[in-house]
């Protein structure tokens, strides 16, 4: 199994999220590709984020968006 660009595009967009401050939320432009659009709608129909357009993480965005962040923290490192 492997993700689907949808799903990485929804990934990105919680990595967006600034988790030392939950009361800041992101905000996805007209102007920004439909792939990411579509991505921010797909994360507000799953009860992620409380706006169509990005807007602010829900209880269950955030523990998504702390999981995201693990995950992408773990890939990044440097083997030894």
């Amino acid at each position: 199994m492997t993700f689907s660009q949808d799903t990485l595009d929804e990934l990105n967009i919680l990595l967006q999220y600034d988790l030392s401050n939950t009361q800041q939320g992101i905000k996805i432009h007209h102007d920004a590709s439909q792939s990411i659009i579509k991505a921010a709608i797909r994360l507000f129909n799953k009860g992620l984020i409380d706006k169509t357009d990005g807007g602010y993480l829900t209880p269950i965005g955030i523990k998504a968006a702390e999981h995201t962040h693990s995950l992408s923290g773990l890939l990044t490192v440097d083997p030894l």
